[in-house]
């Protein structure tokens, strides 16, 4: 699933491709993708003539801004994508299901294989009661800056697992099984060390990482992996996995200490770590 690292860069990218163009005609093909509404004319009629004025993000939810406040939510969920083309003639993908065409040229489409992701409009000052999950959106930590001493006070207000809780889209906005294993491994810090537990030295290190790591990883394009389900805007994959540091190198040597990483498995998912570096 695209975390935050990934749906900023295609926000970033959108921001730059599609701003200031006006919606010439919407093409819906089956319902899955907008499934709030129940014919594709409710949908597509809410869109066509409409001009973009701007896109934000909102957690892991894109928000393609329009005229009077109105604006399309979009959510790639497990495998979405949303693909430029430079015009009709370029041969669509398989499972398309939403194509945009603008007055000016060229299409927005989206993409989606397992059917998870969505798209709806709604009013801006609706949107956290459309979306239940963004009601609770906790931290956003590449929009949000804060103290080490107001990051360290939320963490040991928890009283949990670090993993888990970094996982928590009420505690932190968008970062998810790639990224948490990988800020924790930066920070020296074990996945089922208590949140409470941590120094201010600690607490430093975690929030640095956090950062910094999440940074490289837009500077990078993201990570895609082998399925390649998260390409940007252009269809191009991200780069961020060649800079992995632990997330899938189980019996790979850790950089730091040679000794191999080890992977297992905490709820349902795999957590890749090194047992002497981090503690």
């Amino acid at each position: 699933m695209p975390e935050l690292p990934e749906v900023e860069v295609v926000r970033r990218d959108l921001e730059k491709e599609i701003v200031g163009k006006r919606i010439k005609s919407v093409e819906v093909d089956g319902m899955r993708s907008i499934r709030r509404y129940k014919t594709r004319k409710a949908f597509t009629d809410q869109l066509e003539g409409q001009k973009i004025v701007g896109v934000a993000r909102k957690g892991k939810y894109l928000l393609i801004k329009l005229e009077e406040k109105r604006v399309l939510v979009v959510h790639l969920g497990m495998s979405g994508q949303l693909l430029r083309a430079k015009s009709s003639r370029e041969e669509k993908l398989k499972h398309n299901h939403v194509t945009i065409t603008f007055t000016q040229g060229g299409q927005l489409r989206f993409v989606d294989p397992r059917t998870f992701g969505e798209m709806f409009v709604t009013n801006f000052d609706d949107i956290d009661k459309d979306v239940e999950e963004l009601a609770h959106l906790g931290l956003d930590p590449l929009e949000t800056a804060m103290s080490w001493d107001r990051f360290g006070a939320l963490l040991t207000s928890h009283k949990t697992k670090l993993k888990p809780l970094m996982m928590d889209q009420r505690f932190l906005a968008g970062i998810g099984n790639i990224y948490s294993d990988e800020i924790l491994f930066a920070a020296g810090l074990r996945w089922d060390r208590a949140s409470d537990s941590l120094s201010d030295q600690e607490t430093r290190r975690l929030y640095r990482s956090m950062v910094e790591v999440l940074q490289d990883a837009v500077k990078y394009r993201g990570s895609s992996l082998a399925d390649e389900q998260y390409v940007d805007l252009f269809g191009k994959p991200g780069e961020y996995q060649l800079h992995h540091k632990v997330y899938a190198h189980d019996g790979d040597p850790c950089r730091r200490c040679r000794r191999l990483i080890v992977r297992q498995k905490v709820g349902g998912r795999s957590t890749f770590f090194c047992e002497a570096c981090q503690v």
